[in-house]
């Protein structure tokens, strides 16, 4: 089983983020802290099954916790939960944070083995653009006090296609990560979530993303930069060097059951999915009952169905037409023959070895191409 704990907490919100966070406070933090230890609790009795094979602490942003109030989240999963040998423990953390406010070899003396560094851009014109609460400077310090501190395992988010960005920019701001030498990258298209400033200024024409094709290139020829690097894509946004891929990301596009704790996680095992809701004081009464009054749904065979084919073709191993079959009792390549054909015509998907998947091409469309398979 997988184990992911959200913190809801940012110092600010960013220009772009539509995630359930909020600003922090000490008293609230202090509400929360309290009831993320009680969850913790009563799930492991629950789900009946302690042993875990990744925890993830994300947000939000992890950081921006006192060190204390980490290692008291971090001694509950301990003491609730059995951790796997060979254990991956990422935690999130964002440059500005880590550099005083947080002592990365604590951090590592805890168990924490993975840290996930959200940079998102190397150029400072594009940080003030995002909103970003550091600079280039901080970021490319923050990478080198996690190696220094001994964590095997480093990870970096970017972003592309930000307005005023070129895809020379792009390119370069990739070479400056490269150098610095993480394991794992994570670069993601930035999306215009509702609500959000940077949306408002985009649909107002303050500021314009760059064009489709500007956006297409950046996707296309950034892949091709990071493996000429040695960085396998091993998933739609995600690349790393061999065997340095995020286990518990994999886990969950393999269909492992997983378990959430905190406002607005979600939770999946044994058929049966569940969120916590998003408001602290939402998340507060649902403590206040113990946690058993979680709104819970009971996955349909259908839902299951588009699960199994939306998660593995995001990865570049695909979907297992065996696996489709077993579960359905239909051939996948035969009740989606035409689309198929059509797909595999424009160079946008491969069939090889029992396995299905998206060319780069199609992952740069896979949300057109996924909806196509969907139930």
């Amino acid at each position: 089983m997988l184990l992911y704990v959200h913190v809801p907490f940012c110092r600010g919100r960013c220009a772009y983020c539509a995630f359930a966070s909020q600003e922090y406070i000490q008293e609230p933090a202090g509400v929360y802290l309290q009831l993320v230890q009680q969850e913790l609790q009563v799930r492991s009795r629950q789900v009946q099954n302690t042993r875990i094979s990744s925890i993830y602490i994300g947000g939000g942003t992890p950081t921006v916790l006192p060190q204390k109030s980490l290692a008291r989240i971090v001694e509950a999963v301990y003491k609730h939960f059995d951790p796997l040998p060979g254990c991956e423990f990422t935690l999130e953390a964002n440059p500005e944070n880590i550099q005083g406010d947080i002592d990365l070899k604590v951090l590592a003396s805890m168990g924490i083995n993975r840290i996930s560094l959200g940079i998102q851009s190397l150029d400072d014109q594009l940080l003030k653009v995002l909103e970003r609460g550091h600079d280039t400077r901080q970021a490319l310090k923050a990478m080198r006090m996690i190696r220094e501190a001994g964590f095997a395992r480093m990870s970096l988010d970017l972003i592309w296609g930000i307005p005023g960005q070129t895809l020379k920019g792009w390119l370069s701001e990739l070479a400056q990560a490269v150098q610095a030498g993480p394991d794992h990258l994570s670069c993601y298209g930035l999306g215009l979530e509702p609500g959000t400033r940077l949306t408002a200024r985009v649909k107002t024409k303050e500021t314009a993303l760059p064009g489709e094709r500007t956006q297409a290139r950046m996707y296309m020829h950034g892949a091709e930069y990071l493996e000429s690097c040695g960085y396998l894509q091993y998933e739609i946004s995600n690349f790393a060097v061999m065997g340095f891929g995020c286990k518990h990301n994999m886990g969950y596009w393999a269909g492992e059951p997983f378990l959430g704790v905190g406002p607005s996680a979600v939770s999946s095992h044994q058929g049966v999915r569940w969120r916590n809701p998003s408001a602290l004081r939402d998340y507060q009464v649902l403590g206040q009952a113990d946690f058993r009054e979680t709104e819970s749904e009971n996955l349909s065979h259908a839902q299951q169905l588009n699960e199994l084919v939306l998660l593995s073709l995001r990865t570049s191993r695909g979907l297992n037409l065996n696996d489709y079959k077993k579960l359905s009792g239909v051939s996948f390549s035969r009740k989606y023959a035409d689309i198929i054909q059509v797909l595999h015509r424009n160079n946008l998907i491969r069939m090889a070895h029992g396995y299905l998947r998206l060319t780069r091409n199609g992952m740069l469309v896979s949300n057109s191409i996924l909806e196509k398979f969907m139930e």
